[in-house]
């Protein structure tokens, strides 16, 4: 791989994890615990990557703002009951591995919470694959920049040496807040339309046309 790229930074949900289908239904299935009609899909896709709070107010906006750390609760009750069964993308580890033996400094920017993306480490087998992570828990929410300028800080590379790999606009929008390139990929949470409105260098149908892009040109 030719380094263009020295810090390479994945979201984890939709990017990595094949994850979208089942947050989206946990997302459903707690509004319903919490006595209101599920929010639709594509209402409920749209705030994946999302720190949780931030996500459960889009998603179900009717809900009074004391009760989000119930519906959170909730959620967590689904998700946690079936996350251990979620898988990463075909050849996401590769990749993920490919790209720090070729010398990439290689990180994690997610809408998790810290013991949230710990625990899909550890489901994944990719504990000790990243240099690096931010969580949502510990900055601010995307696409508010911080994870990715605290991930340039620890590593001491400056924005035009740093990419962004994400599924939703949330990443590629936190990607132009931080000044950096950002590439997209079309099998997550958002359309690939949409994703290319924000102009991201490439937009991938699938992980093994990420891996040939990368080997080109990161």
């Amino acid at each position: 791989m030719a380094k263009r790229f020295e810090l390479v930074v994945f979201d984890w949900d939709g990017t990595l994890m094949d994850s979208a289908g089942a947050i989206v239904a946990c997302i459903q299935a707690a509004a319903v615990d919490m006595g209101f009609p599920p929010p639709a899909e594509e209402r409920a896709r749209h705030v994946i990557g999302l720190g949780l709070h931030e996500a459960l107010r889009y998603a179900l906006p009717e809900l009074e703002e004391g009760r989000h750390d119930d519906m959170a609760d909730r959620y967590r009750h689904h998700y946690l009951s079936q996350d251990r069964e979620l898988r990463l993308f075909d050849g996401a580890a590769k990749l993920v591995q490919d790209l720090a033996a070729a010398g990439h400094t290689v990180a994690v920017a997610t809408g998790k919470s810290r013991q949230g993306l710990d625990r899909a480490l550890a489901v994944s087998g990719l504990e000790d694959a990243f240099h690096g992570s931010r969580c949502a828990d510990e900055c601010h929410s995307k696409p508010h920049p911080q994870m990715l300028e605290e991930l340039m800080d620890q590593f001491g590379v400056p924005p035009r040496l740093t990419l962004m790999i994400g599924d939703t606009t949330h990443d590629l929008e936190m990607a132009r807040n931080a000044g950096v390139a950002a590439l997209a990929v079309a099998y997550g949470a958002h359309e690939r339309l949409t994703l290319e409105a924000l102009a991201p260098l490439f937009c991938a149908e699938s992980v093994k046309d990420l891996t040939v892009w990368l080997r080109q040109y990161a």
